[in-house]
C-alpha cells in the first residue's frame, strides 16, 4: 500500500515537474516566447530604421557606418539611468583623448511621445557635445528597438505621468557595423574604456 501511495505521489511529482518545465519552454523559447531580449542586435548593416536627429536630419544605421560607435536607448524625461549613463559617457570621451574623434555616440529615445527633435538638442546639449540625439514616430523607434533587440515599456506613475522602462546597456559597434560589446549601466571606466578601444581597433 505504501509503495503504490509512493509511487502515485512520485508519478504526479514528475508529472508536475513535466508540466512546469513544458510552461516554461513555451514563455522562453517556445510559440509564446516574449521578443528576444538578450540576444545581439543585427549588423548594422542589415538594420532598417529611419529616424531625424536633434537637428532634424534623416539618419538611420547607415549614418553609423565608418567609425565606431555606441548607441544607447533612453529618454529626456528618465531620472536616473539616462543621465548617468550619458555623464559616463562623456567622461569616456575625456579618456580617449584625440581618439574620440574617430566615435560615433548616439542616444535614441523611448519616448517619442514627449523627445521631439528640439526636446533632444536641448537634452543632448547638457553633456558631451559629440553626444547625438535621435527620434522620430512611434513606429520608426519601434523598427529600431526591434533591429537593436531592444525592450521598452510605457508604464504609468502614481499621481498622473508616465516612466519608461527600457534596456539600459550602451551598445558597441565596429566601423564596418558588426555588433562588439555592450556596457553595462555603472561599468567602471576602466573596463568600458578598452571595450570602446577595442571596438575602435585600438590597442
Amino acid at each position: 500500500m505504501q509503495r503504490r501511495s509512493f509511487l502515485i505521489y512520485g508519478v504526479a511529482g514528475i508529472g508536475a515537474i513535466a508540466t512546469t518545465l513544458g510552461i516554461g519552454w513555451w514563455r522562453v523559447d517556445g510559440p509564446g516566447a516574449d521578443a528576444p531580449v538578450g540576444k545581439r542586435p543585427l549588423p548594422l548593416t542589415e538594420m532598417s530604421f529611419r529616424l531625424t536627429d536633434h537637428e532634424g536630419k534623416s539618419v538611420g544605421p547607415q549614418t553609423l557606418l565608418g567609425r565606431a560607435s555606441l548607441v544607447f536607448f533612453g529618454f529626456t524625461y528618465c531620472p536616473e539611468v539616462c543621465p548617468t549613463t550619458l555623464s559616463d559617457i562623456s567622461i569616456w570621451f575625456d579618456g580617449l583623448g584625440e581618439d574620440a574623434a574617430d566615435l560615433n555616440v548616439v542616444l535614441i529615445t523611448v519616448d517619442p511621445e514627449r523627445d521631439t527633435v528640439e526636446a533632444l538638442a536641448e537634452y543632448v546639449g547638457y553633456f558631451h557635445p559629440a553626444i547625438r540625439g535621435w527620434t522620430g514616430t512611434t513606429s520608426q523607434v519601434d523598427q529600431a528597438t526591434s533591429d537593436f533587440r531592444v525592450r521598452y515599456e510605457k508604464r504609468p506613475m502614481e499621481g498622473g505621468g508616465y516612466t519608461m522602462n527600457h534596456t539600459s546597456g550602451v551598445f558597441l559597434f565596429d566601423a564596418d557595423g558588426r555588433h562588439v560589446s555592450i556596457i553595462d549601466y555603472h561599468e567602471p571606466r576602466e573596463f568600458a574604456l578598452p571595450k570602446i578601444r577595442r571596438a575602435m581597433g585600438a590597442q
